[in-house]
């Protein structure tokens, strides 16, 4: 039940930040852009025109809603890595240090949610650093951390996600977007944890809905009784 617990935190939370996410872009007057806002965006408390680190215009009339949902993101993602316990991950300083690295950006989609960036613009790139560059080592990390019974394939790709969003995260900050613009690159950056998470979650939730169904199963009578003997 702990473990399910866990699994079920992480697919609730991504799915519903980003149903959140398409409701609050879709109130916007002014189209909103995947690849020219922010995510924070959606958070901003107050519309006006802003110049760094691209100039535009924000105003999301549904903030509320975005930051109250970056607040439920980051607590689930957190309980998640604190329920998963040994189901997911092996024993070992490296996989605690990746845990309490994935935590860290749990508590860091807490501190976007409760300081927008319009508001508290501090503490918000505090949040933001601790989910693009604590949550993605923790990302590498957690290739090499997880569980034995956890499929090879799955481990690679943690850990080429976390390399990858880390790489973006680097080219977030040096404004360079590659095409993608702005928000396009900022999402390359923090995305891949949820999909990582989101994955995980069901695929856990999937593996322990078939174990509980095999452990349920009646026990196979041997060759019918040897033909009734």
């Amino acid at each position: 039940m702990k473990y399910r617990i866990g699994y079920a935190a992480w697919v609730a939370g991504v799915a519903q930040f980003f149903v959140a996410h398409v409701i609050a872009e879709s109130a916007w007057a002014r189209p909103y852009s995947w690849a020219r806002n922010n995510i924070s965006d959606l958070g901003n408390a107050h519309c006006a025109m802003q110049s760094e680190p691209e100039p535009r215009y924000i105003c999301s009339p549904e903030h509320g809603l975005m930051n109250a949902s970056f607040i439920t993101l980051g607590t689930l993602l957190a309980v998640g890595v604190f329920f998963t316990g040994c189901a997911v991950w092996r024993r070992g300083l490296s996989p605690l240090v990746a845990r309490w690295l994935l935590a860290c950006a749990g508590m860091g989609f807490v501190i976007a949610g409760l300081a927008p960036a319009d508001v508290h613009e501090n503490q918000h790139v505090l949040g933001a650093l601790l989910i693009m560059a604590m949550g993605n080592i923790g990302l590498v990390l957690a290739g090499v951390g997880l569980a034995d019974d956890v499929p090879g394939p799955l481990r690679w790709a943690t850990s080429l996600l976390g390399v990858t969003a880390l790489i973006a995260f680097g080219l977030f900050l040096s404004h360079r977007y590659l095409g993608l613009g702005m928000g396009g690159m900022e999402r390359v950056a923090a995305f891949p944890l949820l999909v990582w998470a989101l994955v995980t979650g069901v695929r856990g939730l999937f593996h322990q809905a078939t174990r509980m169904r095999m452990q349920d199963a009646p026990p196979k009578r041997h060759g019918m009784q040897a033909s009734h003997s």
